[in-house]
Order: C-alpha cells, then sequence, then structure tokens
C-alpha cells in the first residue's frame, strides 16, 4: 500500500484528515483514519475516486453495525455516504433504495405500500451493508429480492451489477475492489400492509426478548456454521447455530478487559462501556479457540475487522 498523498482531489463534499471512527461505529471503539470522505452526491464521488491516485487504499463505510475497527486506525481513505445517498422509493413491487438508507425504514416504507421486505426489518445497519453481507433472517436473504446494485468503480465509473455478478453466499458477496456501492432495487412479494407491518412487530417484539439490543453491540458476532440463517420457526434446529456451539464451549458470559459475550445471547459481543478494540477482537479469538476445542468447529467472524493494532 502506497502512503496517503499530501494533496487530495478537491470535493464538495467533507473531507476530513485524522478522523476518529470510534463515534462512527457501534461499538463504540477504534481509531483514525488517514482521511473520511463524505460526498456531496454521485458526481462528487466519481469524481473524487477518479481522481484518487491508484495506490491509496479505498474503505467504503456503513453505520458502522457490523464493524471492528482495530485502535491503530485505518490507513486509506474512509468513504461514508450520507443523506443524499438515502433516498427510498417503490413503483409496484419494485423498492430502489440509496445504499444509506436504513434496513429498517426500507422494510416499512416497502410494507406500506404493500411489498414485503419485512426481514429486513430487524437487520441492523443500511442498504449497502445488507448488499455486501447478504444480510438475511427468518429464512430469507438480500439475494432472494435484489434484482440490481448499483456501484460507483475505483475508476469512478456508474455500474450495474447483477446477483450474478455479485456471486451471493451465505453473509458473503463480491464487489470489485476500491467500489462503493450507492443504491440497491428489490422487487418483494406483495402483501397487505396492516399484515407486514403486524409481522414486522412480532419480529421486533421477539428480537428484543431473546437479543442484547439494549448493549452496544454488532449484531451477530460469528457465522452459524450451518451455513443458514434462523427461520424464526419453532421447529428451527439449533445444533449447528453460533450461539450453540458458544454455549457449549462454556463462553456464554466470557469477558475479557470491557468486552463481554452477552450472557442473553452469546453470539453477541457487547461493549460494557470500557472496551477496547482489542479486547473485543480478542475475546472473539478466544472464543473461536474455545469451540475449537470443544467442537472442531472453527467459527468465522460475521463481524468485519480492519486496521492496524494500536502500536506500542
Amino acid at each position: 500500500m502506497t502512503l496517503l498523498p499530501p494533496v487530495l482531489p478537491d470535493v464538495r463534499g467533507r473531507l476530513s484528515k485524522a478522523r476518529n471512527l470510534s463515534d462512527l461505529t457501534w461499538l463504540r471503539v477504534g481509531g483514525p483514519a488517514d482521511y473520511l470522505f463524505q460526498p456531496a452526491d454521485v458526481e462528487d464521488l466519481q469524481a473524487f475516486l477518479r481522481d484518487l491516485p491508484d495506490g491509496v487504499l479505498v474503505f467504503p463505510m456503513g453505520v458502522g453495525s457490523n464493524l471492528i475497527v482495530r485502535d491503530g486506525g485505518l490507513r486509506a481513505v474512509v468513504i461514508r455516504l450520507g443523506r443524499g445517498f438515502n433516498a427510498i422509493s417503490v413503483e409496484g413491487n419494485t423498492v430502489t433504495a440509496g445504499a444509506a438508507a436504513l434496513d429498517a425504514h426500507v422494510a416499512r416504507k416497502a410494507a406500506d405500500a404493500g411489498v414485503d421486505l419485512t426481514f429486513l426489518r430487524t437487520i441492523p445497519g443500511s442498504i449497502g451493508g445488507a448488499v455486501r453481507m447478504n444480510a438475511g433472517c427468518y429464512g430469507s436473504y438480500t439475494a432472494d429480492v435484489l434484482r440490481k446494485a448499483t456501484i460507483v468503480t475505483r475508476q469512478g465509473d456508474l455500474r450495474d451489477l447483477t446477483p450474478e455478478d455479485l456471486n451471493f453466499r451465505y453473509r458473503q458477496s463480491d464487489l470489485p475492489e476500491g467500489a462503493v456501492l450507492i443504491s440497491a432495487t428489490f422487487e418483494g412479494p406483495s402483501g397487505d400492509p396492516d399484515d407486514l407491518h403486524a409481522r414486522m412487530e412480532a419480529q421486533l417484539k421477539k428480537r428484543d426478548e431473546t437479543q442484547p439490543t439494549k448493549d452496544r453491540s454488532a449484531g451477530s458476532t460469528f457465522r452459524n456454521p450451518a451455513g443458514f440463517s434462523s427461520t424464526g420457526q419453532a421447529d428451527d434446529v439449533h445444533d449447528l447455530k453460533a450461539w450453540k456451539v458458544i454455549d457449549d464451549a462454556g463462553m456464554r458470559g466470557a469477558t475479557r478487559g470491557g468486552a463481554q459475550m452477552s450472557p442473553k445471547h452469546s453470539n453477541f459481543l457487547i461493549n460494557t462501556g470500557t472496551a477496547t478494540a482489542d479486547d473485543l477482537e480478542g475475546l472473539g479469538e478466544e472464543v473461536r479457540k474455545k469451540v475449537y476445542e470443544t467442537s472442531g468447529i472453527t467459527l468465522e467472524w460475521e463481524i468485519m475487522r480492519i486496521g492496524d493494532p494500536l502500536k506500542e
């Protein structure tokens, strides 16, 4: 990776140097990025990426709901989309949302129009992250309803990607290196608006009963070893859920510094108030080691970890 140039391209949006990222993540940890760029609009983003020297690393960041930024920060330009990228429109059964639109807002607006994207309601984060991670729950995935995603390439060009281009897998997809996803178009089944809202309320109630929604977490810490989301059904098989193998390893409630595996849901890594990124990632690695020792299963991180450790 090359060092960042002393002068970056002119922008109409906001470009901040040595911007601490901890207040932009749900876990509230992490060091500074060399730069944080918040583009004014698509054209501003295109021009910036086009004029940015090729060797400079770009990291697109959503609302930080599924992210640990290490304590030493990130040697890159972090790109965070804001108000110019959060519009939601519905036409028939087609819903188009900006990458910065919150998943919950998209689910609600779709339901108002009688379109069933209810699985998005309880997923923390924004649409860009939902596409990137093929987010899902209750047996439904982003891949099931996505029709196209629009990106700005690292060279500054606009491009539409199909589901085939994205090569969706469980909690994974493929985006071109350095590309920034700016919007996505979905097609959902029809439903009665009242029924859809009632379903989402029931899902929220169940989530709040079983997950530490009032704590600082980043959602599920590890992918389910079975490779599929919970269906939410009473007969759902729990043998290979991440929380089950963590429980079996005796790691529910385990702590390291200010980090803890939630006593309420053992696949949620929480900041009790004083955690560093090193505490959180270190505890996660302890859990992975213990689970492997007790069950032979290697848990895969669902939370993205980026940046450098703090130098001593």
